[in-house]
């Protein structure tokens, strides 16, 4: 399994760097008023330019990875984040690949700018990376299974009543940070500890527990500050009114304090539930906000979470979140197990394509409603070209002779062989870090092209054939021909120029999958 992790004082240093930049290049740009949009992938950018259409000149548009440097490689340059930071729209992929995008969002200078996801837009048909017989095998881990998990501080005692003071410090909600990769690290704890039968149900429970617009909590003494998404805040002043015992199990204590503040906005009451039912210094909570105590308590599916502002990074709070679940003795079983590694290609599915390319209408829609009916009018007839070419690639597939491909290469294409049933051999998965095939691997792929009587064996883009060589020579068929599909991740400024595109592109992959499978 690859890793991409910055170093935090590296990344520092960036940080400041692209803020000095973005400092420069707002005073040289104040007077322009294109939409700023900022993608790290090419088929981002050819959507987006395919939805610009003809208002193309309306925005400036920018490819971060248009040397031919693939997203498992790239990391962002100053210049790179300081024009993330004015953007009005980012769009990026968002697996682990990305990791580094969270701390860019949160030092972003515009806080107007609106990421877009395309791992949390396809939710659900996101799927894990998959390793099939005969890849080579990634690093091992340990699994740990049937394991009880424990909360910690969870225990029974008398209730003795608290003060502010127990919550004071400046809090931050934990819901920006629950990403794609969060859920890869922390759900099956989440299940484990909470009795539910699948990671997903745990996931989507917590996710939509934990919701909220009010993104930071300050309390100083009795005065609580509310902040919300888009900057407004309301304060209210606070005095102690009791507690609520056994409101969601034995060990649930609801705390309540009542706004005195008549003039205020803030909620009239509100109630803390931080696992303890004892005087002492909190390390996280859940709030419950309302004007009717009594209806408060019924409030059992929505308890955002908040966290001390202090903790800046998406590592960090998944380490705090999952104090919550793991003894501090079992903790390095954490790092040992093996976490969930989701395959970021969700471009290479035409299907995923048209999905992906309403959520950057709507988006281009919110921030230019003038040209709003341009952007949903190239939409239609983009995904109508989509919706044609995932036609002739359905067709292609159900008149085939071979509904195997077997790559001697890593393998991004899992999305596109899923639409249309197709299976596949591979000699590494799609992110994975390895380039080197063992003895083994090419083995197992030379006897499947025997087996299977393939004439050819794929390979990726830039590849330089080595490997799907020595699996051909290997094998019987010594005539099996190389091909190759093109996954998107090393196309250029200069391929663009050139007159590249995404349909363009998937195009010729079908081309090739043509003669892949007859």
């Amino acid at each position: 399994m690859k890793a991409k992790k910055f170093l935090l004082a590296a990344a520092a240093v960036l940080l400041l760097a692209a803020q000095t930049a973005f400092a420069k290049s707002k005073a040289k740009d104040s007077a322009s008023p294109k939409l700023k949009i900022v993608t790290t992938i090419f088929p981002e950018y050819d959507w987006t330019k395919q939805l610009l259409g003809d208002k193309a000149d309306a925005a400036e548009l920018t490819l971060l990875l248009d040397n031919g440097i693939d997203l498992h490689s790239y990391q962002p340059s100053v210049q790179d984040i300081a024009k993330i930071s004015d953007a009005d729209i980012f769009i990026y992929v968002g697996g682990e690949s990305d990791e580094w995008v969270h701390d860019v969002l949160r030092s972003a200078r515009n806080k107007e700018l609106v990421a877009i996801n395309l791992l949390d837009v396809l939710g659900e048909r996101v799927k894990q990376e998959e390793h099939v017989e005969g890849m080579e095998a990634e690093d091992e881990h340990h699994h740990h299974d049937g394991e009880e998990h424990e909360h910690h501080h969870e225990k029974k005692a008398v209730p003795e009543d608290r003060t502010l003071a127990d919550y004071e410090g400046e809090w931050q909600s934990l819901f920006p940070y629950m990403s794609q990769n969060f859920k890869a690290k922390t759900a099956s704890y989440m299940a484990a500890a909470e009795g539910f039968d699948s990671n997903d149900k745990a996931w989507d429970f917590f996710y939509e527990g934990n919701k909220t617009d009010t993104r930071f909590i300050s309390i100083k003494k009795n005065k609580v500050t509310f902040t919300n998404e888009n900057g407004s805040k309301v304060t209210g002043t606070y005095k102690y009114d009791g507690f609520y015992a056994d409101c969601w199990g034995a060990t649930s204590i609801r705390y309540q304090f009542r706004n005195t503040d008549k003039k205020s906005k803030a909620p009239a009451y509100i109630q803390f539930d931080d696992h303890l039912n004892f005087p002492t210094k909190t390390e996280h909570f859940h709030i419950y906000c309302g004007d009717d105590p009594k209806a408060m308590l019924d409030i059992k599916y929505s308890w955002p979470t908040y966290y001390p502002k202090s903790i800046d990074s998406e590592e960090e709070m998944i380490h705090e979140f999952l104090k919550h679940y793991i003894d501090d003795d079992d903790e390095h079983h954490h790092d040992e197990e093996e976490e969930i590694e989701y395959d970021e290609h969700v471009w290479l599915s035409l299907r995923h394509a048209q999905l992906l390319c309403g959520a950057i209408c709507d988006t281009l829609c919110a921030k230019d409603n003038v040209n709003a009916a341009t952007y949903r009018a190239n939409l239609a007839a983009y995904t109508a070209q989509l919706d044609a070419l995932d036609a002739g690639y359905a067709d292609a597939v159900k008149s085939a002779k071979r509904s195997t491909l077997l790559f001697g290469d890593r393998f991004p294409f899992r999305y596109l062989v899923d639409d249309y049933g197709l299976s596949y051999y591979a000699a590494f998965a799609g992110c994975s870090a390895e380039s080197e095939a063992s003895f083994k691997t090419i083995a197992f792929l030379a006897q499947k092209v025997d087996e299977l009587g393939l004439q050819h064996v794929m390979q990726l883009e830039n590849s330089k054939g080595k490997i799907a060589r020595t699996i051909i020579q290997n094998s019987k068929n010594k005539k099996a021909q190389i091909l190759t599909l093109d996954s998107m991740q090393s196309t250029t400024s200069r391929d663009i120029r050139k007159g590249a595109t995404y349909l363009g592109t998937m195009q010729k992959n079908l081309t090739v999958l043509k003669t892949a499978l007859n």
